[in-house]
């Protein structure tokens, strides 16, 4: 599939875009619990977080492929100065590691629960419609 762009977007339009991309994996995580999906719902949990994450970097002027230098950044910059409250860095560093639990160990097993913890997470970082 090609990627057309006429112009460049915005480092606000940008922002809104992955805002947009961030609602709309909470929405994938709670599709995937409710089909018994779990480590889908975590694996899209966490993308919430780090795509909302992205959208406030990016309006620094800021991107990076590399999670850890997008979270990182967003620690530095945001956390540190008081932008977002201070336990909310444990908290992504937490969904990161649940994530990379799902994604890549062959014997992971996540509960019901543990998905819902990770969706409602995610919400909670995430800004409303």
């Amino acid at each position: 599939m090609k990627e057309l762009f006429c112009m460049q977007p915005s480092e606000k339009d940008l922002s809104n875009y992955r805002l947009d991309r961030a609602k709309e994996d909470i929405r994938t995580a709670q599709i995937n619990i409710e089909n018994g999906l779990y480590k889908g719902a975590i694996n899209r949990s966490y993308y919430a977080i780090f795509h909302a994450i992205r959208a406030v970097n990016v309006l620094d002027g800021f991107d990076a492929s590399k999670h850890s230098s997008v979270i990182a950044h967003f620690n530095q910059y945001h956390v540190h100065t008081g932008d977002f409250e201070k336990g909310i860095y444990k908290i992504i560093d937490s969904a990161y590691r649940i994530r990379e639990k799902c994604d890549y160990s062959d014997f992971f097993i996540v509960s019901k629960e543990d998905a819902r913890s990770e969706e409602h997470t995610s919400e909670l970082q995430s800004p409303p419609d």
